[in-house]
């Protein structure tokens, strides 16, 4: 939970006072692994909590205040336990350590979830083949490794004295329909039959509540998951469990909902192969289907473990944003109508610098732009008065250093900016202070200034001056500062969704993202888009790098 701004004095506006004792201690600190939290941020977030503690010790002395009844131990425990967190998480080796322990334990929940899915699958104590099979593939999306799922299941039915059986020897208590296969298999096999009769078919495998006990959400939560497995929805799974619980009942069952009877979660395009393939009676061979990006939390989990952060020898600080899926543009009132439509878009892992690349870090590449630079801008200023082009030769040199940089694509600038939770901004929703970008406030003559905001910058602001403005991911000056090349030029959005999309790198114009010095409030919304070509400079205009992760 990212800590509000300003902190709410009263306790009942915001529930991460709460965390203090947390066994996270990146929780205790309302911060959290997957943002890669600066020292800096680390330091600012204990010291802050540390004041609003400090604030609240009057009410010991009012035992029949709600407030300090409501806080309790914490007026005198918050203080040691947030001061604990900082030391371990400042000290690397000791935050190194946190970090595995928090990976075991993702790793333990996958566990837990696979062991789930397996016990529906021991029917009978009886483990088919194919059922095997589907188990590990329900796993790997789980981000589980093949020699972790076989243990789990070699330990689960030695527990049960269950026994495996291959497919020709197993006969089932009812009318095998089709293997399971999800909607995009059934298309790629030209079957025209759909996940609703598969999952039909494992619901009632399962013979749950057939003796009138109710079903527990633990299981209903599992069913779920094997439902979307199949290609189903969320809400279209639940039906069909419904639709199963009211026929074990020996009550008729309920009419599904049009949606559900009509709208399998697959694209138009499966659709559309399901028809091709019934009416040619004969299915073409599937194309090589590369694998998917799992965005399981074990999996980014991995992710952070194969991928650590680092310095580049030329002092370019990276950091890893792990994959992940986020939904693309705006419907907001102040969006324009190029940020539309919105789509679903998957990212795989990468690196991204922490910080816009700096006018030091660029002359070292280019000494000759010393004599380019801002009036009054230091070596930590961020580069300006470069061109996409200028940009794009700097990745050129950078990766001679033996990894490959390129500038983001406009998809991996924004999900880096906003992560997966549609953050306005990349700290939150609100921007309600001068201590989180650098915009044109009121130190500027700009007509649309904020006059009530002074963020100390008249014009450019040396990076890392707003760690509490940092991203999800902790990338900071993401928002105001200088604007920041991408890789593709102008498109219109596309509705379908997308995976790793890149765009036209010969346009006309070139984007641009994050807003600037210059910019009004809204400008530095995480889906607002700028263009310009590719020659373009200007004094508010830079960029930042990225690192691919390699296999």
């Amino acid at each position: 939970m990212a800590l509000p701004n300003p902190l709410p004095d009263n306790p009942t506006r915001w529930d991460g006072w709460r965390n203090y004792n947390s066994e996270d201690l990146y929780s205790r600190l309302c911060l959290s692994y997957d943002s890669n939290p600066s020292p800096e941020q680390i330091e600012e977030n204990c010291r802050q909590l540390l004041v609003w503690w400090q604030k609240k010790l009057p009410l010991k002395n009012q035992p029949s205040n709600p407030l300090s009844q409501m806080l309790r131990a914490g007026l005198d425990e918050a203080p040691a336990y947030l001061a604990e967190a900082r030391t371990k998480l400042l000290d690397p080796e000791t935050r190194s350590q946190f970090d595995l322990f928090l990976h075991s334990q993702i790793v333990e929940e996958a566990l837990g979830e696979f062991k789930k899915l397996l016990i529906f699958a021991l029917g009978e104590n009886k483990l088919r083949e194919e059922d095997e099979n589907r188990l590990y593939e329900r796993g790997r999306g789980l981000g589980l490794t093949r020699d972790s799922m076989q243990a789990a299941v070699n330990a689960e039915l030695e527990r049960l004295g269950a026994e495996r059986v291959s497919a020709t020897m197993f006969v089932a208590p009812l009318p095998v329909a089709a293997p399971v296969m999800s909607a995009a298999a059934y298309a790629a096999a030209g079957d025209p039959r759909d996940p609703f009769t598969e999952f039909r078919r494992m619901l009632r495998l399962s013979k749950l509540c057939l003796e009138g006990e109710d079903m527990t959400d633990d299981q209903r939560d599992a069913l779920c998951n094997m439902g979307e497995s199949l290609g189903l929805t969320g809400g279209q799974a639940e039906d069909l469990i419904d639709e199963y619980l009211e026929e074990a009942s020996g009550m008729p069952p309920s009419p599904l909902p049009a949606q559900s009877r009509t709208a399998v979660a697959a694209p138009p395009l499966v659709a559309a192969k399901v028809t091709s393939a019934v009416q040619a009676k004969k299915p073409e061979a599937p194309a090589a289907i590369k694998e998917p990006i799992n965005t399981s939390p074990l999996a980014r989990a991995g992710e952070r473990q194969k991928y650590p952060n680092y310095t580049s020898p030329s002092g370019v600080e990276m950091l890893l944003v792990p994959s992940g899926m986020f939904f693309m543009g705006s419907t907001a009132r102040e969006a324009a109508p190029h940020e539309q439509p919105v789509a679903q878009v998957t990212i795989g892992c990468f690196y991204m610098s922490r910080f816009p690349i700096t006018n030091a870090q660029f002359e070292k590449f280019d000494p000759t732009h010393k004599m380019k630079r801002a009036s009054g801008a230091g070596d930590n200023h961020p580069v300006v008065y470069v061109t996409a082009k200028d940009a794009e030769k700097f990745c050129n040199w950078l990766s001679k250093e033996g990894k490959k940089y390129r500038l983001p694509t406009e998809a991996e600038w924004e999900y880096a900016a906003r992560g997966m939770d549609a953050r306005t901004y990349p700290w939150g929703d609100k921007l309600d202070s001068g201590n989180l970008a650098n915009f044109a406030d009121k130190q500027t003559t700009f007509a649309w200034r904020d006059p009530n905001i002074d963020d100390g910058f008249p014009e450019s602001s040396p990076v890392g001056s707003f760690p509490r403005g940092a991203s999800p991911f902790g990338v900071e000056d993401m928002a105001g500062n200088v604007f920041e090349w991408c890789l593709d030029c102008f498109e219109v959005y596309k509705s379908k969704e997308r995976v790793n999309p890149r765009g036209n790198t010969m346009g006309q114009k070139r984007i641009y993202r994050g807003g600037s010095w210059k910019s009004r409030m809204t400008n530095l919304r995480t889906t607002a888009r700028n263009f310009n070509s590719p020659d373009y400079s200007s004094n508010d205009v830079g960029f930042r790098v990225l690192c691919v992760c390699e296999a």
